[in-house]
């Protein structure tokens, strides 16, 4: 499956008093990152001489990118960007899950193909992701396209005896690794309390136990399924991940991403399922999550309606850099609601901005750049980051003009660090 077009990054770099070079291309520090695994902030820096290496966790193609959605994908795009600063190269892998229960649920309710309807959201993803300038995946891989790589883990992982059938459909036994809820760190009550809320079936008779997940699916019905040594069926949810991650990351890739609502069940069973079919350590060195956006006081969500969403801003007209700045004024980690407030005041500091950078001197930019990075690879705190080029932008709106071609620096340090295109 093709991704979409990647913005163009530059090299961000810092000027002294008039002008003065002092130094080119900078360097941004090593990138820490919160570790839902382990609670903490750690630095999280590829093996020396290799990529990072990170898998994010995409959509089901039933329905438009809402806010919730693109301040996931802003936030790793943020990772990318700063790991790029610090010197790095990046492997950067996505999925789709282009069949799945809530992609046929919303096809039959609507009348239309499964195939049409997750093609046309998959493409206003693009759109979106593009119109964002979020950088786009090496790999963007799509479910069905992956169904050989399931059934090849699914065989890898009956190998292990990890593996049982309850009519027709396979499941995975999730004790069989011994690290299971390492993820999360969840105990067993909270798991049961939430795995039916999140695609889990914990009451179907013949499981040996409540928490096994879904490895594949026999054929059912009116429903699209596939040929395979497992039988005929389709792939579940978790195994997907897995077997994407494994083909094109190899074993113990350095950030697994996605969103909050993700950290159980799926990043949980994802990870052992990769860490049975591949006994060498975990998964993921960090777990990595984006916190949940509300409106009017509930989470975002399509199942529930209260949605804003990016495509519809566009076409009115919004310019997505005002759009992505908003996201940006919320640290990723954070739960928060949007208000419509939120785009009027990015909007303003666009505006601010722009009119900073496009005058012929600006207040001095060296420990701006400096700040700048040091805040994203503290954790992506953009928020901080963002603050800091305001500043820069009210001083040099003041009149406080000492550098020649300071706009210049900030235009490519807010593009190269932040993805806001001046």
């Amino acid at each position: 499956m093709r991704a979409w077009t990647s913005p163009v990054v530059p090299a961000p770099s810092r000027r002294g008093s008039v002008g003065g070079s002092i130094g080119g291309t900078v360097r941004g520090p090593e990138v820490r990152l919160h570790n839902s695994g382990s609670g903490t902030v750690e630095e999280v820096t590829p093996v020396a001489g290799g990529a990072a290496r990170m898998y994010v966790c995409g959509i089901t193609p039933y329905d438009a990118t809402h806010m919730g959605h693109a301040a996931t994908y802003v936030a790793f795009d943020l990772l990318n960007r700063a790991w790029r600063s610090a010197g790095h190269d990046v492997r950067y892998v996505q999925n789709v899950t282009d069949v799945d229960d809530p992609l046929l649920e919303r096809a039959n309710a609507t009348g239309e193909d499964w195939v049409a309807l997750a093609e046309r959201e998959t493409q206003l993803f693009r759109d979106d992701m593009e119109a964002l300038r979020v950088l786009a995946p090496d790999n963007y891989v799509g479910a069905v396209e992956a169904i050989p790589l399931v059934v090849e883990m699914v065989e890898r992982l009956k190998q292990t005896g990890s593996v049982y059938d309850v009519d027709g459909d396979l499941y995975f036994s999730v004790h069989s690794d011994p690290s299971f809820g390492g993820v999360s760190g969840w105990d067993r009550d909270q798991m049961m309390a939430i795995f039916a809320d999140r695609g889990g079936d914990p009451d179907r008779p013949g499981k040996k136990d409540p928490l096994d997940c879904l490895l594949w699916q026999g054929e059912r019905p009116g429903e699209p399924a596939w040929d395979t040594s497992l039988g005929r069926g389709r792939p579940g949810w978790h195994i997907e991940c897995s077997s994407i991650a494994r083909e094109h990351l190899g074993r113990a890739i350095d950030v697994q991403g996605g969103g909050s609502d993700l950290v159980f069940p799926h990043h949980e069973m994802s990870a052992s399922e990769a860490q049975v079919a591949d006994p060498a350590g975990p998964f993921a060195r960090a777990y990595v999550h984006a916190g949940m956006v509300a409106l009017d006081g509930e989470k975002m969500s399509k199942s529930k309606g209260n949605l804003v969403l990016v495509s519809k801003l566009r076409l009115a007209g919004t310019d997505p850099m005002a759009i992505r700045l908003a996201l940006l004024g919320h640290h990723y980690r954070s739960d928060w609601e949007w208000f419509d407030s939120d785009l009027i005041e990015a909007t303003a500091l666009l505006a601010s901005i722009r009119e900073a950078v496009a005058r012929p001197t600006g207040a001095p930019t060296s420990g701006t750049v400096t700040d700048v990075l040091a805040d994203l690879a503290n954790d992506l705190d953009a928020p901080s980051a963002v603050r800091r080029i305001q500043q820069w932008a009210g001083t040099t709106n003041d009149g406080d003009t000492a550098e020649a071609g300071a706009g210049a620096v900030i235009r490519v340090l807010a593009d190269a660090a932040l993805g806001i295109r001046l």
